[in-house]
């Protein structure tokens, strides 16, 4: 009689996997996941590893895979978006048509239209520059820079929704959840200064964007990738001072104590692991206890480049303060520095959908000077050169009020401007370009995933080849299908 195979215990067939998933509650599978880490299986993500017992820094400094001029990026976000039109995309056929009704398809807050009214570019241009590029009266001094500067004037985003619009910018996806620009850069490059956080957000006086920390969230990433809040008077970093209630020296003597329980013998390596990280965690906050503070004592400025940022200037004091503490900051090795003009909502932000020139002077006054200042002060110090500078907000803002009555546009997604300084850029080139109007990109279109691919480009990063493995998947940035960078802005 012929050998019969066993019959399986189980309804139907069955494989491996499946069995290691189902038996048990699944704690095979559990038991799999933890071996295959410790043989480097989940090591494309980069996070905190067991190697031989010991532990891995996340944001110990990689070097650039790719040639890329850019070591850090400050990237100054105008949230609620700021009219193109009225600032760097020149529009001189619109001049005498205010208030005419025409045929423009337009997307925004207030939903799909086919017609409305015009509203004229609210201040005069005029040419800047040996490259004569036309710059509105908003922005003189930044006007003054246009030589050094790289305009994108194609824009287009996913979402003419702020949310969402907020999310693409941030994470290349409408999705929340997915881990911020910064949070890629620190996780590709690392960090340089094992004091001071390399991922900083610095919020506008009124509040935090809608979405609040989904903007600068890590994601699936480790918690260490993601932005650290930073504030540009006082005591930098909320909480900093006390550790769980715990004064410093306390907070020394956890440490050492922690470190000693690490150096025994412990039979859990994955307990060793956890440990080594808790130890690392507070290890930074310790030592920024006493870098941070210093980091943003900007009295260690002269008067002059206090001057330069506008920090002499009640209207320009605040932001001025920001911009001067992001160029101490890049001294100092922070990769990824994220500055917001405007929050909360309505008028506390570039969202113009009432009073357009009521709006936009008191955020431009706010921000020329003191972005005209760190632009001219990197490159007096021969910072320029490495340091990314990238300007915009989600969105623009359309050609036709949104109103019956009033200046207001709406929110416009389907073209806008953004641009970069720096880091490897062209100085004085413009990019694309809108129809007559500002309605739309209509010559060279770009989308959020190609300025995010130019800026990993900038920065050594190949956008298309960064990827952190989660849930199967590796994931990317710049999205499964890949981006290339805005080739016309890189030098």
């Amino acid at each position: 009689m012929k050998d019969q195979k066993p019959k399986s215990t189980f309804c139907g067939n069955i494989n491996r996997r499946e069995m290691l998933h189902n038996v048990a509650g699944g704690f095979p599978a559990l038991a799999l996941t933890g071996m295959l880490g410790i043989d480097g299986f989940f090591n494309k993500a980069n996070a905190a590893t067991p190697h031989g017992g010991g532990f891995t820094n996340p944001l110990e400094a990689k070097p650039a895979t790719t040639p890329g001029k850019a070591k850090s990026v400050i990237f100054i976000f105008n949230y609620g978006g700021p009219s193109h039109i009225d600032t760097f995309d020149y529009k001189p056929n619109m001049i005498g048509m205010n208030g005419k009704t025409i045929d423009v398809k337009t997307f925004g807050r207030g939903g799909k239209k086919s017609q409305g009214r015009i509203v004229e570019p609210k201040w005069k241009f005029k040419q800047y520059g040996k490259s004569g590029k036309w710059v509105s009266d908003l922005f003189p001094n930044v006007g003054s820079c246009v030589d050094d500067i790289a305009f994108i004037h194609s824009m287009t985003a996913d979402s003419p929704i702020h949310g969402s619009a907020l999310l693409m910018m941030n994470s290349g996806s409408v999705i929340s959840g997915k881990p911020s620009l910064g949070s890629w850069v620190n996780y590709g490059l690392g960090s340089v200064n094992e004091n001071l956080p390399g991922y900083v957000v610095m919020l506008d006086e009124s509040g935090g964007p809608i979405s609040g920390a989904k903007n600068w969230t890590s994601g699936f990433m480790p918690a260490s990738y993601q932005g650290t809040v930073f504030r540009s008077k006082g005591d930098p970093i909320l909480n900093l001072q006390h550790v769980n209630g715990m004064e410093r020296t306390e907070q020394r003597m956890l440490i050492d104590s922690l470190n000693h329980m690490n150096s025994g013998h412990m039979a859990d390596r994955f307990d060793n692991t956890n440990l080594a990280a808790r130890i690392a965690s507070y290890e930074l906050a310790y030592k920024m206890q006493s870098t941070a503070p210093e980091a943003i004592d900007l009295e260690y400025e002269d008067a002059e480049t206090q001057s330069l940022y506008g920090i002499d200037d009640p209207k320009t004091e605040k932001f001025g303060r920001k911009m001067l503490l992001a160029r101490r900051l890049v001294e100092r090795g922070t990769r990824f520095i994220q500055v917001y003009s405007g929050g909360a909502h309505n008028d506390d932000n570039w969202d113009a959908h009432g009073d357009l020139e009521k709006n936009h002077n008191l955020h431009a006054g706010e921000t020329d000077k003191p972005i005209a200042g760190l632009i001219k002060d990197l490159k007096r110090r021969g910072m320029l050169d490495d340091t990314l500078i990238v300007w915009g907000g989600e969105f623009g803002r359309q050609p036709t009020a949104e109103y019956a009555k009033g200046t207001g546009r709406d929110h416009n997604s389907y073209g806008f401007t953004m641009w970069m300084a720096g880091g490897g850029t062209k100085g004085g080139v413009s990019v694309g370009q809108t129809d007559e109007l500002g309605s739309m990109a209509v010559d060279n279109r770009y989308q959020v995933k190609h300025l995010h691919s130019t800026v990993l480009t900038l920065l050594g990063l190949d956008p298309n080849g960064l990827s952190f493995f989660h849930s199967g998947l590796d994931e990317k940035l710049v999205g499964v299908e890949g981006a290339d960078p805005i080739r016309e802005v890189i030098a």
